[in-house]
């Protein structure tokens, strides 16, 4: 068997594949066509113009979709996983499900209001995707780190950790260079090709930078989510319910029999995502 036919790891290895070529085509079109310039343009800038405009639009839905369909099961396996007495997970599960939905809703957003055509909606749209998935991340962060060692191992938990500060420290420098390169040159959202001496060069750089980061920090920590989505839907012999789980050592198991184990103690129920 394949890696990515194992569970449903298919859905959060579709999403960051796709998103990735999603800016990697938009950005390679609009500057061999000459829209853009080579130097890190704004995710915005290459797609502004047809006929990247219209790959960028399409696949940014397709991956709006993909992030809809990823954050409701990822929804449904901590609530199926979790403890009925785990009031605080569950609440943060309830979270992070409305804030990866409103993120998703803002990419598409942003995939069909080019700044070009309504400024405000696409300025809207791109505040609830990166804002929105900037606390998603936080909060499946804490997730993690409530669902470990149970769950997973301290490796899953310390790499959403890394990936939530990546994050965070890139809003912070795309928030600040866009504050000073408004502040410099306020009709900044209708340039769309800059020069070294320009006005404002240095800010707009920085703050390009910053948002390309922002954007595949998104990327990265859904790359964490492969691993924890290749738990499949089965049950072990019933043999296994025989013994209480409280005897059970199950400090070391691995992530995928200590669910299994769980699931079997509670009845044997399945482990469903849907």
């Amino acid at each position: 068997m394949w890696w990515f036919q194992r569970g449903v790891c298919a859905l959060p290895a579709a999403l960051v594949a796709w998103s990735s070529a999603t800016f990697v085509l938009s950005y390679v079109t609009a500057v061999l066509l000459g829209h853009v310039d080579l130097l890190i343009p704004y995710i915005s800038d290459a797609s502004a113009v047809v006929p990247e405009r219209c790959v960028f639009g399409f696949m940014l839905s397709v991956s709006s979709f993909l992030g809809v369909a990823t954050v409701y099961v990822r929804y449904k396996q901590v609530h199926a996983l979790a403890l009925g007495g785990e009031l605080k997970l569950h609440r943060l599960n309830c979270a992070g499900l409305v804030l990866g939905i409103m993120s998703s809703v803002g990419m598409c957003v942003v995939a069909n209001f080019q700044k070009t055509t309504i400024m405000s909606v696409h300025l809207l749209g791109a505040g609830l995707t990166f804002g929105c998935g900037a606390l998603y991340i936080l909060v499946q962060t804490g997730v993690s780190y409530h669902m470990q060692p149970r769950f997973h191992g301290r490796d899953i938990l310390w790499a959403r950790t890394a990936v939530g500060l990546w994050t965070m420290a890139s809003v912070i420098i795309a928030f600040v260079s866009s504050a000073i390169l408004y502040d410099n040159l306020p009709d900044v959202n209708r340039k769309i090709r800059w020069r070294p001496g320009d006005t404002g060069y240095t800010a707009h750089l920085v703050s390009a930078v910053a948002e390309w980061s922002l954007a595949f920090s998104f990327i990265c920590f859904f790359l964490t989510y492969i691993r924890d989505f290749q738990v499949r839907s089965s049950c072990y012999p019933f043999s296994l319910c025989s013994q209480p789980m409280a005897k059970q050592n199950t400090q070391h198991l691995p992530l995928q029999d200590f669910i299994l184990r769980s699931v079997l103690h509670n009845k044997c129920r399945k482990v469903t995502f849907v």
